[in-house]
Parts: structure tokens; sequence; C-alpha cells
């Protein structure tokens, strides 16, 4: 279809997503079956015509979606993790020199 275009939105966006086009008369395509792959995104085929429409609701509800030549990324679980990372890395530096200030003490 030339007046279509793709988007890949992450799995765990899909079901908000796809409410939203329904909910807004918005028609789209996707088959599972014809995308083993969906790690970078469950692939949508939606109209150009409707583009301002998704747009709108992508940033509404927050939804991360790219095209086939932009990669996602969620940030917000990127920014998760790295928080988690650098809590345990403060708790193993506390740890360390709780235990070296206790070996200290007995040792002399």
């Amino acid at each position: 279809m030339k007046d279509s275009y793709k988007l890949y939105v992450l799995l765990k966006d899909k079901i908000v997503f796809e409410n939203e086009l329904k909910k807004n008369g918005i028609r789209f395509y996707f088959n599972l079956d014809e995308q083993p792959n969906i790690d970078s995104g469950i692939r949508y085929f939606l109209l150009i015509s409707d583009l301002e429409l998704i747009d709108q609701i992508l940033s509404k509800k927050e939804i991360f979606a790219s095209t086939e030549t932009i990669l996602i990324s969620d940030y917000k679980i990127s920014k998760k993790v790295m928080k988690l990372y650098i809590n345990l890395a403060i708790i193993f530096i506390i740890f360390l020199v709780v235990f070296w200030a206790f070996i200290s003490l007995f040792k002399g």
C-alpha cells in the first residue's frame, strides 16, 4: 500500500496502543505470524492520513514507537535499571567499609 507506513510499538504498549486506535476509529493491520522477532516492537501498518492523530495518541499515552529507520528505546526502563545498579554499588561499598572497619577493630 502506497498510502501506509510501518510503525513499531513495544510489546508492553500493545494493548494500550490498539485500544486507542480502535477508540479513535483508526484502521490498522499487524500479523505476528509474519514477524517472528518482536524484540524491536510489533510492526503495525497504518494509513499516512492518520499520522497526526497517531502521533497525538503516542504522545498522550507515552507509548514508545519507531519507524524502521529509528530504533525503539524505552528510556524509563533504562533509567530504572541504572538506578538499581547504582543502589547495588552503593550497598556493596557500604558493606565493604563496614567489613573493613569490623576487621580493623578486632585486629588492633
